[in-house]
């Protein structure tokens, strides 16, 4: 009896043996991998690419963006794939430029901000504007909003180094008029930039509570360029 239950049992076994059909196999392709093979590219890995290549690609998907801010169209461009390298350069660059500079000899300063001031209006600035907009409903990530609100740097930054050269002459209105137009253009580019990029991320209700807080932002970031004076 045992052993003809034994029998039977083994000939169950085999059968379903049978049934799955004999071998195991899968398949460990990485999506985006995959993905590249279907469509016939090379496969792709940035652990085997040189250290140039990575920083020159990284340099021109940062000029992308640059350029999408300066003509904002797409407007998921900046947040399909977020940095902070180009909000890092742009702040560095102007940290440089608006520092005040201090003489040793009497202990004085031109009165303009220091660089890690700049560094604190600019990061803390954009951090609270995000948390705004994340407490009103937002429904885009913490890093995307700062990403989109550096990058939107750009035009006020280029209004820095036209009123830096500007700088270089005597002084007289004309100039100052110039300088004023040329901060309050960048302003409103940056400001309509933000807009374009962030105002779907937002209730319909609330926008205007969001935007709010984007002026301000970037008024700040104008005042300290058109007050600005020395050279």
């Amino acid at each position: 009896m045992t052993s003809t239950n034994m029998a039977s049992g083994d000939e169950t076994k085999l059968d379903m043996f049978e049934d799955f059909g004999g071998s195991v196999e899968g398949d460990m392709t990485v999506p985006n991998q995959q993905r590249n093979q279907q469509l016939g590219k090379p496969e792709f890995n940035t652990l085997d690419e040189p250290i140039r290549d990575t920083v020159l690609r990284d340099l021109k998907a940062v000029g992308v963006k640059f350029y999408h801010v300066l003509y904002p169209k797409e407007k998921k461009s900046l947040l399909k794939e977020w940095d902070l390298w180009g909000p890092l350069l742009l702040c560095t660059f102007m940290a440089m430029i608006l520092q005040g500079s201090a003489d040793v000899a009497d202990n004085s300063n031109d009165g303009g901000p220091e660089f890690a001031e700049v560094f604190v209006i600019v990061w803390i600035g954009s951090m609270v504007v995000t948390l705004n907009s994340k407490l009103l409903g937002g429904n885009i990530s913490f890093f995307q909003s700062v990403c989109v609100l550096g990058y939107c740097l750009l035009p006020t930054t280029i209004a820095l180094v036209v009123c830096r050269i500007i700088l270089l002459v005597e002084q007289t209105t004309f100039l100052f008029i110039v300088r004023f137009v040329a901060t309050m253009i960048g302003f409103g580019w940056a400001t309509f930039a933000s807009m374009v990029f962030l105002g779907d991320s937002q209730p319909a209700g609330r926008k205007a509570l969001a935007v709010y807080p984007m002026f301000l932002f970037y008024f700040v970031i104008s005042w300290l360029v058109i007050s600005h004076s020395t050279t």
